[in-house]
């Protein structure tokens, strides 16, 4: 493909047309630390969005890989496939003795891997205030939205030790006619990526930048978290006997003292979650790319010594 459209773009074009002087495709990678947004975990105080809630102490890496094409350097149109692992631990808030105890009593946690695949425009503000042509040197600030999916499949560490696969457990009830306002839920869900970085160009291939990548989802069970405790007897009539035994095990690992002296008191008096907010992650990513076809590429020099000279 980038054959063909490299043997297309080599017609002569005008500066403002639609394929970039400087280069049409960039192949980067990107990796940096990612944090998650959810019902679980968090800080001091009463649970809040973004940066409040991260406990830095759970920080995963991201990883990423991207293709983006160029129509124009002002706007570029990228493929990204990104990897990273989510987690979060009501264990690890510290005790202020404020409202955080609800949620330290709580006391529980997950992991999750996360396989994402998207496409987003990638737009350049400042593009039409360059002066100088080519790329080496300059300083590239940019905005990104736009739309994706990704893959998750949350675990808790179980008495043994073990991690075990949550969504299978429907520990909410979920699909159970019990309770019918409890919905199964897919492990794959549409995303939202939004966020800003720059890049800064070594040279009219080479650049090195960050980003931040925020991404906004459709579902609040990334943690398998959401509502309230049900009933323990009723995972008996839906699941094996062994899930069920793991469900009554996972679905309360809550240390609340008003609950070990009346244990009745759970289902009545205390949620799991807020279904009110969806969960969310973003990541900070230092990211690197080469442009494919650049000036001083290998390829863009043997297509132009190849041209046939200029009729005198």
């Amino acid at each position: 493909m980038i054959f063909f459209l490299s043997i297309f773009s080599s017609q002569k074009l005008s500066a403002q047309s639609l394929f970039s002087k400087s280069g049409k495709f960039e192949l980067g990678l990107g990796f940096g630390p990612s944090f998650f947004l959810g019902d679980l975990g968090g800080n001091q105080g009463k649970g809040a969005a973004f940066i409040k809630d991260i406990n830095v102490k759970l920080t995963q890496i991201d990883k990423r890989v991207y293709l983006v094409w160029y129509p124009s350097e002002w706007v570029g149109v990228r493929l990204g496939a990104n990897y990273t692992v989510v987690m979060a631990d009501d264990a690890q808030i510290k005790n202020f003795g404020d409202a955080e105890e609800d949620r330290r009593f709580r006391n529980l946690s997950f992991k999750s891997s996360v396989a994402e695949g998207y496409v987003a425009a990638e737009l350049y503000p400042f593009t039409f205030l360059d002066r100088k042509e080519g790329l080496a040197g300059k300083f590239k600030p940019y905005v990104v939205a736009g739309i994706g999916f990704f893959k998750f499949n949350p675990k808790a560490k179980a008495n043994n030790g073990e991690w075990i696969y949550l969504h299978p457990l429907r520990l909410e009830g979920q699909g159970f006619s019990e309770y019918p306002n409890s919905k199964p839920y897919s492990l794959i869900q549409m995303e939202i990526p939004l966020g800003f970085g720059f890049k800064y160009f070594l040279n009219d291939n080479f650049y090195a930048g960050t980003e931040m990548l925020y991404r906004k989802t459709f579902t609040d069970y990334v943690d398998d978290v959401s509502t309230g405790y049900i009933n323990p007897a009723i995972f008996d009539n839906h699941l094996s006997a062994n899930d069920a035994l793991l469900a009554k095990q996972l679905y309360y690992r809550g240390t609340y003292p008003a609950v070990l002296a009346n244990p009745s008191t759970l289902q009545s008096g205390y949620i799991r979650g807020n279904p009110k907010n969806n969960d969310a992650f973003f990541s900070f990513i230092v990211r690197f790319g080469f442009r494919l076809n650049g000036r001083q590429t290998t390829w863009y020099k043997i297509k132009h010594q190849n041209r046939c000279p200029n009729k005198i």
